[in-house]
């Protein structure tokens, strides 16, 4: 009998001010479990760095999918974050026979979707594409820290932190700001 292909889904940014939101499907492959899968956001850096490099070489298939700026501005955040899942389903190698996504919303795609509350906690292939999303999106944040210093973004990865908002009082929002968001809004 052929295995149930079950992806997990899940999104790294969706809180933050700035950037992309981006989402991971990750099929795990019951032959090589991995150890130490959980929700990154309970994981250290190092930790989420090591797990993300075994789930790219260890899982049956794996795939990545982002919303940009202005698509985020443009759709609202729920709607681009619906939008980059159905992305990462797509780029999957391997379309898998369900999907079961983090949390109590899913995107629209061509195969049965489960929502689950605390799934990057309770469920391996969410708390696997849990990692891949936030390793993915924290490089992308250290990338715009280098081009843009003053913002602190390495420190605070876009989220809305005192830091963050005087930066944005003191030199206004950087072309990566969601400007629908409302403190860019204000700043702007």
């Amino acid at each position: 009998m052929t295995a149930i292909l079950i992806a997990g889904v899940d999104e790294a940014g969706r809180g933050p001010l700035v950037g992309n939101v981006v989402a991971a499907a990750v099929i795990l492959d019951p032959a090589r479990p991995i150890v130490g899968l959980r929700d990154s956001k309970t994981l250290s850096e190092k930790v989420r760095e090591r797990l993300a490099q075994d789930i790219r070489s260890q899982a049956l298939a794996f795939a990545l999918g982002e919303a940009t700026v202005e698509e985020i501005d443009r759709l609202n955040i729920l709607q681009a974050t619906m939008l980059a899942m159905q992305r990462a389903v797509a780029a999957l190698p391997l379309m898998p026979h369900e999907v079961w996504v983090d949390g109590n919303r899913a995107p629209v795609l061509p195969c049965p979707v489960r929502t689950i509350v605390k799934g990057d906690r309770d469920v391996a292939a969410i708390s696997a594409a849990s990692i891949l999303a936030k390793t993915v999106r924290d490089a992308q944040m250290m990338a715009l820290d280098a081009r843009y210093p003053a913002y602190g973004f390495r420190q605070h990865k876009g989220y809305g932190t005192a830091a963050h908002l005087a930066a944005l009082a003191a030199h206004g929002a950087c072309p990566e700001h969601r400007k629908s968001f409302a403190p860019v809004k204000a700043s702007v």
